[in-house]
């Protein structure tokens, strides 16, 4: 799991710094878990653009992740480590003891043959999922569920992880990668680890182009356009356009659009740095 830096062959290899998948040990994912995906341009159900920037790329399958991991006391076998287009996290196919195949986000470290589990019995071990209750305290996780059942919704992207820092009753305290500082139910479930393909974050696309294979058109600056397309746009020459801003004038670059009323904001004990 590592880079690969490009011989400049060409101008578009010149700069670029890829993965060199070799933790890749499966080319063609499992049929059973894969659905189509449709892609939306950015549209929506009338035709109309609500999103800009969006459109092309390559067509891509949705593989099925089970975020949930609630089959509890069945150890299953890594059968491969594969790409998935949908997100920079690799991921692991495992086949359980009653033979259901599932895929889950692959952590770091996790290798083909080994076997995992998740509930009560599980050791805190890479790739095992347990509740927080049960994990020693200065543990990395990830996939952490913020309700109960509801499924991983925290630390799920590459090189990810959050670090349980304490237990007081019924909550668990965690520093999340953003460094924020929140409680979370002990009844959540967590998998032991970080997650996979730490070195994402080091990637050089090299061209443009790599950048449309992905869906994502040019994007415009705003101090380019007119005044009649967005707030910052028109001056004379160089002009920097003032405040920063949304198309709709809202302040961007500092200013807070967190509902505050969120459900959420009572668990945050401290905020995430700037």
């Amino acid at each position: 799991m590592g880079l690969r830096k490009f011989k400049p062959v060409t101008p578009g290899t010149r700069f670029r710094v890829g993965a060199d998948f070799s933790e890749i040990t499966a080319t063609k994912p499992e049929k059973s878990l894969v659905v189509s995906s449709k892609k939306s341009g950015g549209r929506n159900n009338t035709g109309k653009m609500t999103m800009r920037y969006m459109g092309g790329g390559h067509k891509k399958s949705y593989r099925l992740i089970d975020f949930k991991r609630d089959k509890f006391d069945i150890p299953a076998t890594v059968a491969t480590v594969e790409y998935d287009p949908n997100r920079t996290a690799r991921i692991a196919l495992l086949h359980y003891a009653d033979g259901e195949k599932r895929y889950i986000i692959a952590p770091e470290g996790l290798q083909v043959g080994q076997k995992v589990v998740s509930g009560d019995t599980a050791t805190p071990e890479v790739g095992n999922t347990l509740k927080l209750a049960n994990i020693p305290l200065g543990s990395i996780v990830h996939n952490l569920e913020i309700q109960p059942g509801r499924g991983a919704q925290l630390a799920r992207s590459a090189g990810a992880y959050a670090q349980l820092a304490a237990r007081d009753g019924k909550y668990a305290t965690l520093k999340m990668p953003s460094g924020e500082v929140r409680s979370i139910l002990t009844t959540c479930l967590a998998t032991i680890g970080a997650v996979s393909n730490s070195d994402h974050a080091n990637e050089v696309l090299g061209k443009a182009g790599r950048k449309r294979w992905l869906g994502r058109r040019p994007r415009t600056r705003p101090v380019a356009m007119n005044p009649v397309d967005h707030p910052m746009g028109g001056g004379e020459g160089r002009s920097s356009g003032g405040q920063p801003r949304s198309r709709n004038g809202l302040y961007s670059k500092g200013f807070k659009t967190r509902t505050l009323k969120k459900y959420s904001n009572r668990f945050i004990i401290e905020k995430r740095k700037k």
